[in-house]
Formats: structure tokens, sequence, C-alpha cells
């Protein structure tokens, strides 16, 4: 936010020279100065002059010949500008002065006429958007001859640009940071005065406007005010002035003065013209589903029941809190006025504005909440300088609430604010929250409740009254002091100390850690041939993205892998790649409190790269070593995963599996279906996986025990089983129907072919058996396999 240094002054009783100190105050007290400029700084040397008489050029028809008084003597200007005529005021910049881009005046001759320096337009001055008309600016014409330019226009300023943090929307006025420098200085402020005298309620106007109706909560205070008379012209050249400086354009007297309110007190303020509004009613309602409107600035809105609409007559005539409707703008035929003062909810406005991409200062106000006690004030304001200027004649105002807003009060207590602030005084801390606008309404030796003022809704916690003594009062105050000792040493979460670990184990398999964005584009699902009824297809889109190649959440990893794997071959990677991700997807999910889940997922992909050449064996990645890369990342937190045959929307057919741990899927391993990575210019085998991280962190990481103090027996089984039976089957099997001794069980031989019946497979594993109190001896351990062998075979298997 910009504002003048001078306008400051005004409310305040400051030095000229403390500039510097009031800024360095204010980025110590949060509202950080990022700079202290002076407008126009080139310009010098200009002044005042009048046109004492203007004639043609007696050789050039195009130019015009002035002789200006300039209160120091006289002097001769050639000009092109047919704005002029005798007894104009206007700037002169004589011999020796600096236009605004550093120009320095000297003698210039015109076909024989030679001109002393020149007079200005609003452009050479160095403030463009000022100027009323084409050609010369001119000054008021009371105006003193010989006075500097500078001082005469109100250059002779600072303009100082702050950072305002999204809590203190009462600092986005000259008011507002008034009200703070009284407070961080501890001097006195002008009191407000906006009285204005208006003619009776009894006036034509408000006997035919039929009210203000208030139908959604979300405006919770709305006036008018009506003038008549109104004389649509450029406001005083002052007051244009002032508005450039701080960045806003000068367009006429009646919207000047609301722009000039609204930076003065923070208050938004809008003019209809009375005349086109299509009834003699304003009626404050939320938009219908795809109800459109045309703004001032000549587009058209298609709005949705979130958008807040002022309606008059059922049309709409504003988007509240935002910008106002191109049918009711005030434009040079112009009678009667009728000038909206209201307070919108925040959060509303804040999401109208950003999702149709139409910021204002207005909006950027409503968003950081506006203090509702200013909406009658900013009226009044706002008709003092109509009439100040003779633009219009005020008559009078209507006001409608939804209720009174309730006092809130916050306690300060002794004991809190020493533990916070190693301070006692409370009354010293009294003091400094009366600066501020909090009142205090009791008291005794160890606590105080201040009741807060209405334009501080950032504070409801004792914690926030002890911030604001703090920082007022001078976090530098306060004494040195170590840390007090925690009970007990910090330590990371469990989520925390998984990520690491699988992190490590990663990495020490050869893989990078990667980041990608959690936004990506629709395309991707296209891309990866997502069908529609799939559960990666309910993703979350964003209400105002950055752009399309980020406007919805992603719901899988593979999205974002497969991207950053594409970008690294196309930006010349040879190499093979392996990535890995740790991080969220986001599906919707009714009954969720926001619509939408979080997973943590671990995710990671695999190609071989564009340089396939070699001094050695060729080894490239296959879906096995993946898998095993996999395995070795459960195991390092102690869970055992079984991989089954399955089908995903990107995956080969072939090369799939869905990964379980017990009875829920977790996951998915599977090859990148040969066509997609043929699109993506991928070399192949491209292998992806992904795995749910919250279940690998519920489970516990292997720990060291004591080793075994008895001696294992092994011995071998064979079976023959039907292609389409998982090993991971027969082992459970197995497990099940064993005794209490087998302590693991292996898998050492597959075959198929010569003396194995077509359609079935014969698989042999090695059996541990093993007890922890005694050295088992063979007749045990051939007896219980003996009892194995014939379980498994009342089973239905057939043993070899």
């Amino acid at each position: 936010m910009k504002i003048s240094w001078n306008w400051l002054r005004e409310e305040l009783k400051i030095d000229v020279d403390e500039v510097e100190q009031v800024a360095e105050r204010l980025t110590e007290t949060g509202s950080e100065v990022e700079a202290v400029e002076r407008p126009v700084p080139l310009l010098k040397g200009v002044v005042t002059a009048r046109v004492k008489r203007i004639e043609p050029h007696p050789s050039n028809a195009n130019l015009l010949v002035a002789r200006l008084d300039t209160g120091m003597g006289e002097a001769t200007c050639v000009t092109a500008a047919k704005n002029l005529k005798d007894d104009d005021v206007v700037p002169y910049a004589a011999l020796g002065a600096t236009i605004a881009d550093g120009t320095v005046m000297g003698h210039r001759e015109f076909d024989g006429v030679l001109s002393e320096g020149m007079m200005l337009s609003a452009e050479e001055i160095g403030l463009p958007d000022i100027a009323d008309e084409f050609g010369i600016l001119r000054l008021p014409k009371d105006e003193k001859l010989g006075r500097d330019v500078r001082e005469v226009l109100g250059l002779d300023d600072y303009v100082l640009d702050i950072s305002i943090t999204p809590s203190r929307g009462d600092l986005l006025s000259v008011r507002g940071l008034a009200k703070e420098v009284s407070a961080i200085l501890d001097i006195p402020m002008k009191e407000l005065d906006a009285s204005i005298s208006q003619e009776s309620l009894g006036n034509e106007i408000l006997k035919e406007f039929k009210g203000i109706t208030l139908k959604d909560d979300g405006c919770s205070v709305y006036a008018l005010g009506f003038a008549d008379n109104v004389r649509i012209a450029p406001s005083p050249i002052r007051e244009r002035v002032k508005l450039s400086l701080l960045g806003m354009r000068p367009i006429n007297n009646v919207v000047d003065a609301t722009n000039l309110v609204m930076l003065y007190l923070g208050q938004p303020l809008h003019a209809f013209d009375y005349d086109l509004l299509p009834d003699k009613e304003i009626t404050v309602r939320c938009a219908y589903d795809g109800e459109k409107i045309v703004t001032l600035d000549g587009k058209e809105r298609h709005l949705t029941p979130e958008d807040l609409l002022i309606t008059s007559g059922g049309i709409p005539v504003a988007l509240a809190g935002v910008m106002g409707g191109e049918n009711t703008e005030i434009n040079e035929n112009t009678k009667r006025i009728a000038l909206e003062s209201a307070n919108f909810d925040s959060i509303r406005v804040s999401k109208t504005y950003r999702r149709l991409g139409l910021p204002s200062e207005a909006a950027y106000r409503f968003a950081r909440k506006v203090d509702p006690a200013k909406v009658s004030i900013a009226l009044h304001k706002t008709f003092e300088y109509l009439s100040k200027w003779g633009a219009a004649r005020p008559l009078g105002e209507i006001l409608e609430r939804l209720g009174d807003e309730k006092p809130r009060y916050v306690e300060l207590t002794k004991k809190k604010l020493k533990k916070v602030l190693l301070l006692e005084d409370m009354d010293l801390a009294s003091d400094i929250l009366g600066r501020l606008g909090f009142v205090e309404t009791s008291r005794d030796e160890d606590k105080r409740i201040f009741q807060v003022p209405s334009f501080r809704p950032d504070i409801s916690i004792e914690e926030d009254l002890i911030e604001e003594v703090g920082r007022i009062w001078g976090y530098d105050k306060m004494e040195s002091r170590l840390p007090a000792v925690t009970r007990k040493p910090g330590d990371i979460t469990e989520r925390m100390r998984t990520e690491r670990q699988l992190r490590n184990v990663a990495m020490g398999r050869g893989y990078v850690e990667v980041i990608t964005y959690s936004f990506v584009s629709p395309d991707m699902l296209r891309t990866l041939r997502i069908p529609d009824n799939s559960v990666l297809a309910s993703y979350v889109a964003l209400s105002n993205p950055l752009s399309r190649d980020q406007s919805i959440m992603r719901t899988s990893l593979a999205f974002g892998l497969v991207k950053a794997a594409v970008a690294n071959i196309r930006n010349g990677w040879r190499k093979p790649i392996r990535m890995f991700e740790i991080g969220k997807v986001f599906h919707l999910e009714e009954g969720t409190e926001l619509g939408v889940r979080e997973h943590l997922r671990l995710g990671g992909i695999v190609c071989p790269g564009k340089d396939p050449r070699s001094v050695w064996e060729k080894q490239e990645d296959d879906f096995f070593s993946v898998k095993a890369d996999i395995v070795a990342l459960a195991e390092a937190r102690g869970v055992s995963l079984e991989f089954v045959k399955g089908e995903y929307p990107f995956g080969h057919r072939g090369q799939t599996a869905h990964i379980l741990y017990g009875d829920q899927t977790i996951g998915y391993l599977c090859r990148l279906k040969p066509k997609i990575a043929e699109e993506l210019s991928l070399p192949e085998p491209v292998l992806l996986f992904e795995v749910d991280l919250e279940v690998l962190e519920r489970s516990k990481a292997r720990s060291f025990g004591k080793a075994d103090k008895y001696p294992a027996v092994y011995r071998d089984i064979s079976i023959l089983i039907d292609k389409d039976t998982t090993v991971q089957k027969v082992k459970e099997d197995i497990k099940g129907l064993a005794s209490q001794y087998v302590r693991s069980i292996r898998l050492f031989d597959v075959y198929e072919g010569k003396g194995v019946p077509e359609g079935k497979v014969s698989v042999a594993f090695t059996l541990e058996y093993r007890s922890e109190e005694v050295t088992l001896r063979d007749e045990e351990v051939d007896r219980a396999h003996m009892d194995l062998r014939k379980a498994l075979q009342k089973k239905g298997y057939v043993l070899r």
C-alpha cells in the first residue's frame, strides 16, 4: 500500500524530517516499509506563470507564441498546444529548470522566434494521469505567480510503500496508519470531522426510493446516500495528484471523491447513476447459478451462488465489494447519484475476485475485513468533498443492517504478561492498549478486561493483547534469557522417522529423490489412459489455478514422476533413471470434512535411459528387480508384502501386480504400457510403483535380538501345483499345516517341462525346523515333516 507522508502529517503532529524514523518504527512493529520515495525526483526549477497574451506564430501556423508573467519578470514561450488562452496559469520550466525526464531547459529557436524554456504538460511534469485535457496543464487561476510547482501540486512529499499483513486490514488507510503511528510515537491524533449539512429527508429522491433489502448475511450493513445537482468534471488538481501518487487513476469528481475517502478511511464506496437504476430500490443477494453482469471494465462475468450481488429491480448493478456494473456507471450526463457504503463478508469477496481474476482496491480491502463502523462516516466524508468542490448537493442517507455487532472483550492477566514479555507493569500495558483503541472496562491488580475496537477483528485472545503490547513497547527492551529446560529431549514424529528410513533405503538402492508439484494437468489422465470411472479420475479441481497445466490435484504420484522422467530425457539425460518421491495424493471422498481425503504415498519410476552402451555386461532393470526394491523398502519397516497379478489403467497387462498387506491392497507395481511410453518418447521398459506410506508408518522397524542357541534341521518338500496357483498361497498353506518348529519356508526351485504334466508346475521349498529350548532330533523332525506331507496331500496337493 502506498501512503502520502504529507497526508499522514495532516492527521498527526510530526516534523517533516522524521519520515525515516517513522518508517523504521513502522517496520519494527510489523508494518514493513519497503520504500520511501520522492515523487518525480528530477523535477526542479518549475514555477507558476500567467499567460499574459497568446498569439499565432508569425510564420508557422501550427505554433503559438505565449507571453508569460513569471512573477519575477516576463518570458516568451513557443508552443503547439491549442488549449491555452489569456490569463491561464501554467507550470513554466524556466532556463536551467529540469523536467521529469531529466531534460534541462535552455533557449530554442522556432522559425525565428526564440523560446525561453517551456510550458509543461502533465506528462512532462511526470504525472500523465492528472491531465484533464490534451495540451499544457492548466493550474487554478488564483495561484500566486512564481511559486514552485512542486509545492503547488503537492509534490514536496514522500510516498511510503508499506507491506501490510493480511490480518491488519485496519492499516489500509491514512486514518488507520495514523492511528498506528500515534500509538507508536505516543502523540495525539486529529479528531475525525465528517459533518455535512444535508437537505431534509423529505426530499423527492428519498420519497420515491423504495428501500434497501438484505437477503444475504454476506452483507451486514448497507447504506445509500443521495445527492442531486451533480456536475461531472475533473476533481481539483491537487486531489488528482494525490490519487496519482498513491497509484490510482483520476476519473471524475464523483468517482475521485469515493476513491479519496477509501484511501483516507479504508471504507470502499461506489457511486450509481441514480437515474440509471432499473428500479428505485436496492437488494443485496447471492447470484443465481449462471447469472451474468457486465462490470465497469466492459467484460461480461459469469457468476455462481457464492458471489454476492447488488441488484435493482432484480437486475445486477454491481458485484458486491469488487466492482460496479456498466449499466449504472457515472457519466458526463449524470445529474443524480446514489452513493453506496456497505460492509461485505471478507471470504465471499475474496473468493469472487480471485475466481473472476478481478482484483480491485475495494476487493483488496474487503478481503482483509473493513470496520463496519465506518459505513456512515465514509458517506458523510464523500459528501463533504462533493460539497466543497461544488460537484453535488447531498440529500441524506438510508441505512439497513442485519443486527448489531456484539462487543468483544478480552482479558489480560499480569501472570501471562510476565511469562511472555517479562513485563509486570499493567499500567504501561493499559496505556499502550488505550493508544491502540482498546477500551479498559474492568481492572484489578492482576487482571484487566478490554473491549476490542470494531476495526481490530484480528484480536480475540489474551496472547493477541500481549503481542500488541510487546510490539509497541519494543521487543528489544525484553531482557535476554535462555530457553526454559524441557522436561524431556525433543524427538521427531514416527512419520518423519519412517520417511527418513525409507529415503536411506531407496537412495542406497540407487534411487534419487524428486519433489514434483501436487498440481497437475487434466491432460495427464488422458495420457495415462485413466478411465472416467477410475478412482484416479476422482480429482479435486482448483477454483483459481495458475494455469491449465496445474489445475487439478494429483490422484497419483505417477503423474509427476512420469512428467519428470520425460523432462529429463528431453533435456538430454541419457543414463538410466531411478527416481522416487514421498508425497500426498488427493481424492474426492464423501463423508469427510472437506469432501477430500489425503493419502501419503511412496512412489518410484525406473527406465533404462537413452544410451544402452556399456563395457560391462548389459544389466537392465526389469519387473522383478524393481519388485526387489519394494520388498527391501518394506522389510526395512518389518513389513511382509504380497504381490498378486492385477490390472492398472496405465500398466502392461502381463506385467502388473497389486501389492497386498494382509487382505489390504496398498499399492501397485507395473510396467508402463509400451504405447504410452512410445507416445512420451520414453525408453522401454518403464516401471512404476506406488505404496501407501501410512501402512509402513504404522509398522515397526526391524530390531536386533539374541542369536539362536540351538541348531536348525532342514527338510525339503516338492509339490505339483496348477500354473495359476501362486507360490504365496502354497507357502501360507504349508505354514498353516506345519509343526510349531517350522521357522521359515524358502522357495528354491521352480520347474516345468519333461516329467511334469501340462498345465502344472513343480515348486520346491526348504523348511527350517528349530526349537528355542532344545536341539531337535532327526526322528522328531522326520515325524513332523511326514505329518506335514500327509496334511498337504489331504488338502489336495500332489507331492513329488
